[in-house]
């Protein structure tokens, strides 16, 4: 019997009340931020999103960024087969219950992971003989989203339905019923909640390649046998510095066929223990990806798959790496978190000087410590990656300390092409958008030791000259190039 709504919001609210009292006293929040992420995205029509488990809800510090940072809500197990069907027609609603009344109760809407996987898949789906399969998939399907109708803003119906070379993964589901069950899927879940936005979410589909374009003829088909299928999800679970060139361009293909796209798992995974070096790397990819999203109109939003490192499922699963989200162990930001803020056009309020404490990114600032050109025969070297397409680019840029004095504390100074205007930046400030402009440090990568570098970045438009500046001087001193 399923719970009502009302009960499954009394439930939850005294889960979620148990955790607030037990953390009343010693709530950790994070750096506080001019606008929170969700405010942000919400003022360019997107959403900013995180996973949840249930065990997550008595962590107090976890529900403070998540409660005042996210707008959307992923259950990261509770909605899965093996949780919601353990055994055939024998249903488990209320995990998944108590993270929607959460969600409600903290005015987040929920994005549903998901109804049909390969994975945490129970045995006995995988022992129907073939022609039980389908009956099989459509009442789980039918019963999981009436009982959510209404509740959900989407539904991720079919998930990682490809393997990595295009082909379609040879599941319970495609050995009893061929390539028509991702469409008999859709069909199902569309009869049972039509309001829902129904989604195919996968990996490694995030640019344009084998397996994207699979994807991509996959849903020409499906609109074409009038399949209804609302949107295409890109998990986005990269490596550090491997976010793909093509995003932007990837997304606003699927969003040409009229649907909508979303990131919908990011995380950044690095190499442990982390450098500031991989953090500077790591908020700008961070800021690709939020500026890709909001580059494409049809990008309806970002989730992020965990709050922090803390409750990241990434060491668990890829030996040696971990850090890969915006919040650290304790959940305070890192320059990843600025460098989305930063990407959504906010500024963030720096109250420590811990490195991994944002600071303001919309305007320039006085380096940490007084701005000295590098002394006793320093020098530096700049170099510079653009990266264009129609009327746009990124730009990423270098500076070594090749001499032998620490820099602490730098401005940048360089002179744009001419039709040039930055729009946002990241890892530094930018002032002002064209013409002869300045970088500034913020305050995690002020000091460049020797031998050291830091690195930032722009996204900028122009009007058909989007070659590289020609020269550069850092605090007053010309810099090589190369």
């Amino acid at each position: 019997m399923h719970l009502t709504h009302n009960r499954r919001l009394a439930a939850a609210l005294a889960v979620v009340a148990s955790a607030a009292l037990a953390g009343s006293l010693a709530l950790v929040r994070p750096a506080s931020a001019d606008t929170s992420l969700k405010q942000l995205a919400e003022a360019k029509s997107k959403y900013f999103g995180t996973a949840l488990v249930q065990s997550n809800l008595s962590n107090s510090a976890l529900v403070g960024v998540a409660t005042s940072q996210f707008d959307m809500m992923t259950p990261g197990n509770e909605m899965k087969w093996d949780t919601t069907e353990p055994s055939n027609g024998t249903f488990n609603f209320g995990p998944g219950d108590a993270l929607v009344a959460f969600a409600q109760a903290h005015s987040m809407r929920v994005r549903g992971h998901n109804l049909v996987w390969h994975s945490q898949l129970p045995s006995w789906v995988s022992s129907l003989p073939a022609n039980q399969v389908q009956a099989a998939m459509e009442t789980h399907i039918t019963t999981e989203a009436t009982h959510y109708k209404g509740e959900v803003y989407s539904w991720d119906v079919v998930n990682e339905p490809f393997n990595d070379d295009g082909t379609l993964r040879q599941d319970a589901f495609y050995n009893a019923m061929g390539t028509g069950y991702i469409a008999d899927a859709l069909r199902t879940a569309h009869a049972a909640d039509p309001n829902a936005k129904l989604y195919l979410n996968d990996y490694n589909i995030e640019g344009e390649n084998t397996k994207s374009n699979a994807m991509y003829s996959l849903v020409q088909s499906l609109l074409s046998q009038g399949v209804p299928i609302n949107g295409i999800g890109l998990e986005s679970h990269f490596i550090l510095g491997q976010v793909p060139s093509t995003m932007q361009a990837n997304m606003a293909r699927f969003a040409a066929l009229g649907l909508d796209v979303a990131v919908t798992e990011l995380d950044d995974r690095i190499q442990l223990p982390a450098s500031s070096a991989n953090l500077a790397q790591q908020a700008s990819d961070y800021s690709t990806v939020v500026s890709d999203c909001l580059a494409v109109t049809r990008c309806v939003g970002v989730s992020q798959w965990g709050v922090g490192d803390a409750d990241s499922w990434i060491p668990g699963t890829f030996s040696g790496y971990g850090a890969a989200t915006m919040y650290d162990q304790n959940y305070q930001p890192k320059p990843a978190y600025n460098a989305a803020v930063s990407a959504l056009g906010g500024g963030v309020t720096s109250s420590s000087s811990s490195p991994t404490t944002p600071a303001s990114s919309t305007s320039p600032t006085s380096p940490t410590s007084s701005s000295s050109s590098p002394g006793g025969g320093a020098a530096c070297k700049v170099s510079d990656t653009v990266d264009a397409w129609n009327t746009g680019l990124t730009e990423n840029i270098t500076i070594s300390n090749t001499g032998s004095a620490a820099v602490n504390g730098w401005n940048l100074a360089f002179t744009l092409a001419s039709g040039q205007s930055v729009t946002n930046a990241w890892n530094a400030t930018i002032s002002p958008s064209s013409g002869s402009v300045t970088a500034t440090n913020l305050s995690y990568d002020a000091a460049i030791a020797p031998g050291g570098s830091v690195s930032f970045g722009l996204q900028a438009t122009h009007t058909g000259n989007a070659s590289a500046p020609p020269s550069f001087s850092l605090n007053g001193q010309a810099c090589a190039t190369g």
